[in-house]
């Protein structure tokens, strides 16, 4: 008689064990344009919160297919941290923080400013200041102010603007980068 073991894997922790050695093996692709069109076998995501105190580090992509509970968990980390709101974060700009961070070739993890904001904070953000659009993007779960403490603000606003997918601001004396998912455009300096 022999004795069998049963393991019970999440798809997760499979996905996260192919992951791994798949990163190794991946290739790595010289525009970002090709990478949006789905040209990457892995997408993979890493923030820090400096808000929260929480990071992420999550392979959302593999082979042409989303892992909705990986996109799920970069929503969650993406809420408004003022209002704990969350709100599903278009795929579209996971895809342009994505394609834009391994355009500049780091593996250090961006620092989430801002992701998803409720109307709430939206509308006392505006109260504070007028570089805070009425209808932003951020509102919808489209947009994401982003930092990088190895990269300038000039570095990541080209690597975010050569995906040509939406638009790019460099916000330089606060140091930091607006992606979003909307119309293609890019402003500041």
């Amino acid at each position: 008689m022999t004795d069998t073991k049963t393991t019970s894997l999440s798809r997760r922790a499979l996905l996260g064990a192919f992951a791994a050695t798949a990163m190794i093996a991946a290739p790595s692709y010289g525009n970002a344009f090709g990478f949006l069109r789905g040209a990457g076998d892995i997408r993979r995501l890493r923030m820090t919160s400096p808000r929260t105190g929480e990071q992420i580090d999550t392979i959302y992509w593999i082979e042409g297919e989303y892992i909705r509970e990986a996109v799920d968990e970069i929503s969650a980390f993406m809420r408004d941290w003022r209002t704990n709101d969350v709100k599903g974060i278009d795929i579209r700009t996971v895809d342009i923080m994505a394609a834009s961070h391994n355009l500049l070739d780091t593996t250090e993890p961006y620092t989430l400013l801002s992701g998803y904001r409720s109307p709430k904070t939206n509308n006392m953000l505006r109260s504070r200041s007028s570089g805070v659009a009425k209808n932003s993007l951020h509102l919808k779960g489209q947009a994401a102010d982003l930092r990088l403490g190895s990269r300038s603000v000039t570095q990541m606003g080209r690597a975010a603007m050569a995906c040509r997918a939406g638009g790019v601001g460099k916000y330089s004396r606060s140091n930091f980068v607006h992606m979003d998912c909307g119309v293609v455009r890019s402003w500041g300096g």
